[in-house]
């Protein structure tokens, strides 16, 4: 058996991360075992003091290369940094994200053995205030983000995509790299192509890498609404053709949407008719409320954790829901996303 090539550019996207970019750094830097390696930092035009972070932590550590990306779009920053990394394999890094010790090595090691072009393990979401931990939950859970391996775990095997990822330069170069017309979900249109193309991609278990989720409503909201408006738009130019799930969000608004259109033209007729009608309007509701404090009394979290749920929960799938409708209707513009995950 050949001996595996153990050199890897590390590439991390960082926009307004002032509070989180230095612990996922150090968690770049305490990888051991690679024979050569560099951490490529792109940086979108950042509001907070990421940049004077970010400059501290390439003073004191020669490996970092700082690159620029002032049109933050994530995909723009990942072929950015895969395209100026020296290293046959690019280990993908979020902010929000903590590598634990022996990743890229094991990483490495799997990718060559399985022969995938790409490769990703489990996104653990670990929260630390109680709103965070439960945010976590979501992430973890099929009540949340739904079933995905990379959410939830699994067996090692191929899969439609992988969180991060770890991938064979030359392969994604082959695809022209990340479409740079996408904000999110640019990712999992990356591994669409890789497959098609004949590729392999791979889930690792061994991989477990600790996610920081959002911290405040209002920064998951607006995080989720962006990531349901583009995978809206992906949606819409692939014709409809994703998985199942993906519609889960779009058709659970509509429902809500349709059942209250119900309620008032109950409330406008009035009499039995009316009546009727609002009583079939308040079913979507009544049973969706019901369904998130079922789950969230059954999820094996702490009480305070569980009274979250009832709001963490919704704002998750009404944001996504709400935004992919806006993104399936019609085309989004513009790379206003957020670099971080």
């Amino acid at each position: 058996m050949s001996q595996v090539d153990m050199r890897a550019s590390f590439v991390m996207p960082v926009l307004n991360e002032e509070d989180y970019v230095a612990t996922a750094v150090a968690s770049v830097l305490a990888q051991d075992g690679l024979d050569e390696r560099e951490l490529l930092l792109v940086l979108g035009a950042s509001t907070d003091r990421t940049d004077e972070v970010v400059a501290g932590l390439a003073a004191a550590h020669p490996e970092i290369r700082v690159l620029h990306n002032p049109r933050n779009a994530i995909s723009m920053s990942m072929n950015i940094g895969i395209t100026e990394a020296r290293f046959p394999v690019v280990v993908r890094v979020d902010a929000h994200s903590v590598l634990p010790p022996g990743y890229a090595v094991t990483a490495l090691r799997s990718l060559r053995a399985s022969g995938a072009v790409n490769l990703g393990g489990r996104m653990h979401a670990e929260g630390l205030t109680r709103y965070e931990q439960a945010v976590a939950w979501g992430y973890n859970s099929p009540g949340g983000l739904g079933g995905a391996v990379y959410h939830t775990g699994g067996e090692a095997g191929p899969a439609e995509s992988a969180y991060l990822g770890v991938f064979d330069r030359a392969a994604v170069l082959g695809i022209g790299g990340f479409d740079e017309s996408l904000s999110r979900g640019e990712d999992w249109d990356l591994n669409r192509r890789l497959i098609a193309r004949g590729g392999l991609v791979w889930f690792e278990p061994a991989l477990d890498v600790i996610y920081r989720p959002r911290s405040s409503v209002r920064a998951l909201a607006k995080q989720f609404h962006a990531s349901g408006r583009w995978r809206g738009e992906i949606i819409r130019r692939l014709k409809g053709r994703v998985p199942v799930r993906y519609y889960v969000p779009p058709v659970l608004v509509a429902g809500l949407g349709f059942g209250a259109a119900l309620v008032l033209a109950g409330a406008i007729t009035g009499g039995t008719a009316g009546i009727v009608l609002a009583g079939v309007g308040l079913l979507p509701a009544l049973v969706y409320g019901a369904w998130v404090a079922l789950t969230a009394l059954r999820a094996h979290v702490p009480g305070a954790v569980r009274m979250r749920l009832l709001g963490v929960l919704p704002t998750m799938h009404l944001s996504w829901g709400v935004g992919c409708l806006l993104g399936i209707l019609m085309p989004s513009r513009g790379h206003n996303a957020f670099a971080g995950r």
